[in-house]
């Protein structure tokens, strides 16, 4: 639950590709220690969002401040360095290298910038963390789709993130990996971390978030509680058609 003190402020949000407005004036903020998900129809523009606030992408306008600093112009590296880490709609895993290395990267890249035995210290206990207790010598090539999004998650939380993005992390999952997985969040949201996530499950949706932003068409439709956005029917227009 929030402590009340805002990390992540978003004010007029816009991305334009050429003549396509992706996300169109968009403000909202996420309170320290909460879970906000991010949800809308296909092509709302919620990925491109995240990629707003990670630095893949520059706002053609608008501000993003972290913990009161400016980053909206910022490179990705940057931003990773201040405490934004995310993982991706398809997962990207390093895959000429061992769980352990690509876990390692996330700590030498990320806020704390740790090296050699530190890092690799730190990458072992977030591998048991996310559940590949035996597996930190395996090649990432070699593991489950499950398994490769654990990688990912854990490569992100080496870099002691102030915010976690999540882009559909859960996609994929047959019913008890998707069981698994919302734990896993679930459990990250207890130890007080903040967590953005971009997510189709409904039933995630539900456990995990304490408030939901809903896009649509690059526009700010709805934010409120789950039950209650899922509820509005300007929400389940947009999901479901006037029909």
């Amino acid at each position: 639950m929030s402590s009340g003190r805002t990390l992540l402020d978003i004010v007029g949000l816009t991305k334009s590709f050429g003549g396509l407005v992706a996300v169109n004036g968009l403000s909202f903020n996420v309170k320290e220690r909460e879970v906000v998900g991010v949800i809308g129809p296909n092509g709302s523009g919620k990925t491109t969002v995240l990629n707003l606030i990670s630095g893949a992408f520059r706002p053609t306008s608008g501000s993003i401040h972290l913990s009161g600093q400016d980053i909206t112009r910022k490179p990705a590296h940057h931003i990773a360095r201040t405490g934004v880490a995310r993982t991706f709609q398809l997962v990207r895993v390093l895959p000429g290298l061992s769980v352990s290395d690509n876990v390692m990267a996330g700590a030498v890249f990320g806020r704390r910038r740790l090296w050699r035995q530190q890092a690799r210290s730190h990458a072992q206990s977030l591998i048991e963390r996310v559940g590949l207790h035996d597996k930190h010598r395996l090649p990432v090539s070699s593991l489950t789709y499950i398994d490769q999004k654990r990688v990912e998650l854990a490569r992100a939380l080496a870099g002691d993130p102030q915010i976690l993005l999540l882009d559909e992390w859960l996609a994929g999952l047959n019913p008890s990996e998707l069981q698994t997985g919302i734990s896993l969040i679930q459990s990250l949201s207890e130890e007080g971390r903040t967590i953005v996530l971009v997510e189709h499950v409904m039933d995630a949706i539900r456990t995990l978030c304490d408030r939901c932003i809903v896009m649509n068409s690059g526009q700010l439709l709805a934010e409120g509680s789950p039950d209650a956005v899922l509820s509005d029917p300007a929400v389940i227009t947009a999901y479901l058609g006037d029909d």
